[in-house]
């Protein structure tokens, strides 16, 4: 997205929900201050955080998605049917296969006519290389290249998530906790997988803590004491990857509905550009949490991947 068209979007992200007060309100004498809306204030901050099965559009309009009968298990009855942000995830998936298959393909056929990439292919090449030779391979260690698609597809699916929540009339799916901790509970699968792949038996040290260098009197206490603390520390680092993307895509729209609520929250029209000015300089800071946060995801899943492929014991 061009910049004028993001910074158009997020002025419309602020516009709306005053137009719609401004429209159900009536001014006093003054023609400054607001009284008690004739109908309910439109928001559209939080559901860019919340969940619902229906998907909001211009002029207050909703979708309704459709419900299925659950299944039961047992006891325990499940739900299948597509929520917002099931929508924004497939989009998410469509968005990075729509967007990097025809950029791998225009790299190709530029690399092989001009000898180089150049335009959106070569900006894609140019992140991909980042990503591929200072973040995943200095992290996951030698013979690492295995890895790098995996890293890659962290890296752009958590930014096109990330980036469609700032959007007007978009939805945060990495501000759901049920999908941060789906995607740590993958990038756990891939990190023990690798552990196994690459210490064979030895996997089994980074379960059970058994310091070989010291004598059986201190082996056994140490053994008892330490294996807990090592199964903890595994279940710690996907705990960590979902709260940190969780809280902090959900922290931004939390501060910008608290900035907007301040000019209802005063009666008065007149505080609307300092919290319109303030809101617009978190939504550019957004914008560089929404790269951030997948930049680090994608480290961090990187570091952990490569220190269990060493060895910690």
């Amino acid at each position: 997205m061009k910049f004028g068209t993001l910074l158009l979007s997020l002025m419309l992200l602020f516009a709306a929900p005053l137009r719609a007060q401004e429209s159900s309100s009536t001014f006093g004498a003054a023609g400054d201050h607001l009284t008690q809306p004739a109908s309910k204030n439109v928001d559209i901050i939080t559901p860019h955080i919340t969940d619902s099965h229906f998907l909001e559009l211009p002029g207050g309009h909703e979708f309704e998605l459709p419900r299925w009968k659950p299944f039961h298990v047992g006891g325990l009855a499940i739900d299948m049917s597509p929520t917002k942000h099931v929508v924004f995830l497939l989009l998410t998936a469509v968005l990075c296969i729509g967007v990097m298959i025809p950029a791998a393909a225009s790299n190709q056929r530029q690399t092989a006519h001009e000898g180089h990439a150049k335009g959106f292919a070569g900006a894609i090449e140019s992140i991909v290389l980042y990503i591929r030779n200072e973040v995943i391979l200095p992290n996951v260690g030698h013979h690492g290249n295995a890895y790098v698609p995996f890293g890659l597809t962290l890296f752009f699916f958590i930014l096109f998530a990330n980036l469609l929540g700032l959007i007007p009339y978009g939805s945060t799916a990495t501000g759901n906790i049920s999908v941060t901790a789906t995607l740590a509970l993958i990038t756990f699968v891939v990190i023990e997988v690798a552990g196994i792949k690459a210490q064979g038996a030895g996997y089994i040290k980074t379960i059970v803590y058994w310091p070989s260098d010291q004598p059986l009197a201190m082996k056994l206490p140490m053994t008892f004491i330490m294996t807990p603390v090592e199964i903890i520390g595994k279940f710690t680092k996907p705990f960590a990857l979902a709260i940190r993307l969780f809280a902090n895509m959900t922290a931004g729209h939390v501060v910008l509905l608290a900035l907007i609520s301040l000019v209802f929250t005063f009666g008065s029209w007149l505080v609307l550009p300092a919290p319109l000015l303030m809101g617009v300089a978190i939504s550019m800071l957004e914008i560089f949490v929404a790269f951030l946060q997948a930049f680090i995801f994608t480290l961090l899943a990187s570091v952990f991947i490569g220190l269990i492929r060493e060895g910690a014991h």
